[in-house]
């Protein structure tokens, strides 16, 4: 996925000349040079689970990462999280400044509808179905709606686990569970693997959100590539700061359990997917 990203940016974000030379680098920066790539392995796995992906799966599972680039630099800046690493390097409003950081986010979330609605070898259904979608999980219900949510949330003085986990389905749920799903449509999938591939991402957002709040209490930078701690600082609410470390533990193994007996039709072609459960719900970073 980091070549193609690599390959993607070059082609639409630099060699052409019609991108102005500091906005491609911003984006590059933003785009490249790490990550999980978490998204776009949800999206080719779930569709193999139908059989050999087209090439155009690969274009639409960029296409997510490049939403969900854009999402990690515009959280980043002053007005929002407020963070000067990430992946271990500079944010980009660090290594830019705040316009170019706005419009690098800017660039790669239309960079992403246009891969989506081009990618090749889908039927026309389904790139309509996988833009509708995408723009439903990745804005005002979905991503950006939990990302507001969290915001307001550092004013409260308390929150219920139903608001939390109503934060954490909409800012990071959303997108993973979008990854799932997008597996099944892409492959012209039945409405009912449509589902049960979208609440087997639900839950691996949700365990996802745990693991990474977990993480923020007990790891440090240098394991995060990001600060640590800033939870607490900045006053948010989360599972792990509410119920403690124990309970959280349980609550992850009880999802990857879930997630197994959501998967439990595909027999052996969703073992990958089982682990990836388990992965999310362990990783240490």
């Amino acid at each position: 996925m980091e070549a193609l990203l690599g390959e993607i940016l070059a082609r639409d974000a630099g060699v052409s000349g019609q991108v102005p030379e500091r906005l491609a680098a911003a984006m590059r920066h933003g785009a490249l040079g790490g990550g999980k790539r978490l998204r776009p392995f949800l999206v080719l796995e779930s569709a193999a689970l139908f059989g050999p992906p087209p090439a155009g799966a690969a274009e639409v599972a960029a296409g997510l990462e490049c939403v969900h680039c854009y999402s990690l630099i515009h959280d980043d800046l002053p007005a929002m999280d407020d963070d000067d690493l990430r992946r271990g390097r500079p944010t980009v409003h660090k290594a830019f400044d705040e316009a170019s950081a706005i419009l690098a986010g800017d660039a790669l979330l239309t960079l992403a509808f246009g891969l989506t609605a081009g990618a090749t070898g889908l039927s026309d259904a389904a790139r309509l179905a996988l833009v509708s979608r995408l723009a439903q999980d990745a804005g005002a219900v979905g991503m950006v709606g939990g990302q507001a949510l969290d915001l307001a949330a550092e004013a409260e003085d308390s929150l219920t686990e139903a608001q939390i986990a109503r934060i954490q389905s909409m800012k990071t749920g959303a997108l993973i569970a979008y990854a799932c799903e997008a597996g099944a449509i892409l492959m012209d999938a039945p409405a009912a693997d449509r589902q049960r591939l979208r609440r087997y991402g639900e839950i691996i957002g949700l365990a996802f959100q745990l693991a990474d709040d977990l993480l923020d209490e007990t790891a440090d930078a240098a394991t995060l590539g990001k600060a640590a701690g800033k939870d607490r600082e900045r006053g948010k609410k989360t599972l792990p700061a509410l119920y403690g470390q124990d309970w959280t533990r349980q609550r992850l193994a009880a999802l990857v359990q879930e997630a197994e007996t959501v998967l439990a039709p595909y027999g052996e072609a969703g073992a990958l997917l089982v682990e990836t459960a388990r992965y999310i719900a362990g990783r240490d970073r």
